[in-house]
């Protein structure tokens, strides 16, 4: 029979052995209180993939009286759902005990499926625990998201990851314990930081390094620099191009750029372009800034953004990340006004408010004789210094320069 995976062997069973989420399992904080007294609540587990979402769920089987029940949303329909909760509900009624049902991916579900728990969440037929890597907010229904808790799970430290490394290396019943196993320097702190915060990055990519350097070694294992780099590949960043980490990687672009801070706003977009961004939706957010921050202090920045826009079009990946940094140092760096932007909403409030107020006679259009005889364009200078806003409007400044 072929041995578990290192990340499974390795996975906690006690709150006592898990290794972060300090804010969650410390003595006193919310789920370790929860745990401890058996009274758990319908929970979402909100954070980034390899931070121990599911390692919880089981430990909150072992060390609960509830019944578990451990169900994916890749695999199961409407009629899963029903199935497991009416088991639930008999269970319930025969022997008094609860069900703990674990939902992973809980966002894969759509509306109907996620429809399907809410009258056993409500009832307490079921303690519903749902893993999550996307916003809930925007993922989970708000009949559902209402009626649990969510907690947030944070990217592991390298503190926290170099334990779970030191564990799995020393662990001689689970981990890699049982062999002579030496790292080369640095080896520690480049598979540390390459894992962005992932546990499950760690303990892969230093169980498959060892695979490549117990090839080429005796009774004593040194993995190398080199065979990390063969593990790991490539970096993958986390990053969903319609969740929330594409809206927070945008946002800290654009907000770098206003800032004038280039530096950042580079990082930021390198952040976007690795991870697979399409470069025209950052170049269409680049005319965007052009009149909305840079404005009337710079109108170069304009054709600048809107060249660019073009040159993604006719250019494309890789090259185009050329131009986009181009643009976007640009913006960075060049003077800032909002004037023209603010101006424009500012008015655009007062249509809100008022509607459609009588325009000054002088400036309407006079294409009739009757037009003319009632006054339309009378007195129309194209040069007038005169008030030309509607009457209830007079003195208004919208463009404050």
């Amino acid at each position: 029979m072929q041995e578990a995976p290192l990340a499974d062997r390795m996975r906690p069973q006690t709150l006592t052995e898990f290794v972060g989420q300090e804010h969650l399992v410390s003595k006193g904080k919310i789920l370790r209180a929860l745990i401890e007294s058996d009274q758990l609540v319908s929970l979402l587990f909100w954070g980034p993939p390899g931070v121990g979402k599911t390692t919880l769920a089981h430990i909150i089987a072992h060390e609960t009286k509830s019944y578990f029940v451990h169900f994916s949303a890749i695999m199961a329909g409407v009629a899963d759902i029903k199935k497991v909760v009416a088991q639930a509900e008999e269970r319930k009624k025969a022997y008094g005990t609860d069900t703990i049902l674990f939902v992973d991916e809980i966002h894969r579900f759509n509306k109907a499926q996620q429809d399907a728990f809410l009258p056993s969440v409500e009832k307490g037929s079921i303690v519903l625990i749902g893993a999550t890597t996307e916003n809930p907010s925007f993922e989970v229904i708000s009949p559902l998201l209402s009626r649990c808790r969510v907690l947030v799970l944070n990217p592991l430290e390298e503190e926290h990851l170099g334990k779970i490394l030191d564990q799995a290396l020393q662990d001689k019943k689970r981990g890699l314990g049982m062999y002579n196993i030496t790292l080369e320097k640095g080896v520690k702190d480049m598979l540390l930081t390459f894992a962005n915060g992932d546990a499950r990055t760690v303990l892969n990519g230093i169980e498959l390094a060892f695979s490549i350097a117990r090839r080429h070694n005796g009774k004593k294992i040194l993995i190398t620099e080199d065979d990390i780099k063969q593990a790991l590949q490539k970096e993958h960043l986390m990053y969903d191009k319609k969740g929330e980490e594409h809206y927070n990687t945008i946002s800290a672009f654009i907000k770098s750029m206003r800032a004038s801070n280039a530096d950042a706003a580079l990082y930021y977009l390198g952040r976007m372009i690795q991870a697979g961004e399409d470069p025209l939706f950052i170049a269409r957010r680049c005319v965007i800034f052009a009149s909305e921050d840079v404005g009337l202090s710079d109108p170069k920045a304009l054709l600048l953004a809107v060249a660019t826009f073009q040159a993604c079009e006719r250019v494309g990946l890789p090259e185009c990340q050329i131009n986009l940094a181009h643009c976007t140092s640009y913006l960075a760096k060049t003077s800032k006004d909002r004037s023209s932007y603010n101006a424009y909403f500012e008015a655009l409030s007062d249509v809100k408010t008022f509607g459609n107020l009588p325009i000054p006679l002088n400036l309407r259009n006079a294409p009739t004789d009757l037009m003319k005889e009632l006054g339309y364009g009378e007195g129309y200078d194209k040069y007038t210094a005169d008030e030309l806003l509607p009457e209830k409007l007079k003195g208004k400044k919208y463009l404050k320069k």
